[in-house]
């Protein structure tokens, strides 16, 4: 698109009227949740529950598998290319378990041969024994949640792992699967920059080639939204901090491909790169949702969150558990914007249109606007924000809101 086309101001928006036509499909993702953990953290706000009694992983796989089925007629004849077993702690499951759970998919779905399968785990459930086996099923991929090396750092968190379980943990990953990933999070209570540049420098040093870099942040309806922590640093310490982190990777080769995931060259996360490029995946398991594209428009599903208000649905009407709409057109340009303005180099101009069935004359007041603010980048091949837009993100998205 000639740029000349961005080069008028915009004084209003226009009213968003054609309805979607999707002419091609985006790949396809599975997201598996697991509800449950040992212990919550005190930050958390996923959907996860402390395991209070003995797991019935039967129970909860073919519940899995009864959600999974229920799917099927909205996705024949495509083919899955990447898995992501998210939780809470989904190394709480034994291997046997994760093996009935990935031959169950693998007789459902039609599974490229060479699809990612990622597993979150927890050092505080670390056996190398358990790596092992989960490797031997299929994971290929392991993401673990070391959130920090310091231990009154980790006991400040709620952590249940120690950072020798955590070095153990990701000594063993290295040897067993082709790709690893940590968690580290920053600005953290009673943190100085120092301790920042030790925890950073130590993940660096352990050979990970993906490192996920989090601001923690105090999420509402979370025990630490109610109560902070003491001694959290201020806005200036935490930006000094921020920057610390990400120098800190960039010098070590580390490509900031995301807000905030980092990565040495063919090491990106596959299955988080689809969600932020507008993919389409499905999501089983309590709490779980899905994005679908169809011809007919782009659906999103809901799960119950609760795990027994889920099992008991998957087991009484799976065909009623799952919740279903399809998305409002006119929310079609912030959901996708939502999306793809998390990635550094953002995507191709046309993928706009081939990934929400829009014409791309519905967003260009948008681009304009957001163009002459500094916070879109104006070459017309790409949508990807600036330098400017990656610090004021919620400004730039805000642009893309229907009204």
């Amino acid at each position: 698109m000639p740029m000349s086309e961005f080069s008028t101001p915009v004084t209003s928006l226009p009213q968003i009227s054609k309805e979607p036509v999707l002419h091609s499909l985006p790949p396809l993702s599975l997201y598996v949740h697991f509800p449950w953990c040992i212990r919550k953290c005190p930050y958390c706000d996923f959907n996860s529950h402390q395991l209070k009694q003995q797991l019935d992983e039967k129970t909860y796989i073919s519940a899995l598998l009864t959600d999974l089925e229920a799917e099927l007629p909205h996705i024949w004849g495509r083919s899955v290319e990447t898995i992501f077993l998210g939780g809470g702690t989904p190394s709480l499951l034994s291997p046997t378990a994760v093996e009935q759970l990935l031959s169950g998919i693998r007789a459902r779905v039609n599974l490229l041969p060479n699809a990612e399968i990622t597993l979150e785990a927890n050092p505080g459930t670390f056996e190398r024994s358990r790596f092992a086996d989960y490797a031997s099923a299929g994971i290929n991929r392991l993401s673990i949640g070391v959130q920090s090396f310091a231990d009154e750092q980790l006991a400040a968190l709620g952590r249940i792992h120690n950072h020798k379980e955590a070095l153990a943990a990701i000594d063993a990953a290295l040897v067993l699967v082709a790709k690893v990933n940590i968690d580290i999070m920053y600005a953290l209570p009673g943190q100085t920059q120092q301790s920042a540049y030790q925890d950073i420098t130590t993940a660096i040093a352990t050979g990970v080639h993906h490192i996920s870099a989090y601001q923690l942040t105090m999420e509402p309806n979370t025990p630490f939204g109610h109560s902070p922590p003491p001694c959290l640093p201020d806005d200036d310490l935490s930006a000094d901090i921020e920057a610390i982190v990400h120098t800190k990777l960039h010098q070590a080769g580390f490509e900031q491909y995301e807000t905030s995931a980092f990565a040495h060259s063919g090491h990106q996360c596959r299955h988080n790169i689809n969600y932020w490029q507008f993919g389409d995946y499905i999501g089983i398991g309590a709490g779980a949702h899905g994005k679908i594209s169809t011809p007919a428009g782009i659906k999103r599903s809901t799960r119950s969150r609760h795990p027994n208000d889920y099992l008991q649905a998957m087991q009484q009407r799976p065909d009623q558990a799952i919740n279903r709409h399809v998305v409002a057109f006119s929310d079609l340009p912030f959901e996708f914007m939502m999306n793809i303005l998390r990635l550094t180099n953002g995507v191709p101009t046309n993928w706009f249109s081939e990934r929400t069935g829009l014409p791309f004359s519905n967003i260009e007041p948008m681009l304009r606007q957001a163009i002459n603010k500094g916070l879109l980048d104006a070459n017309p091949h790409y949508l990807r924000p600036t330098s400017l837009g990656k610090r004021f993100l919620n400004d730039l998205l805000a642009i893309f809101l229907s009204s």
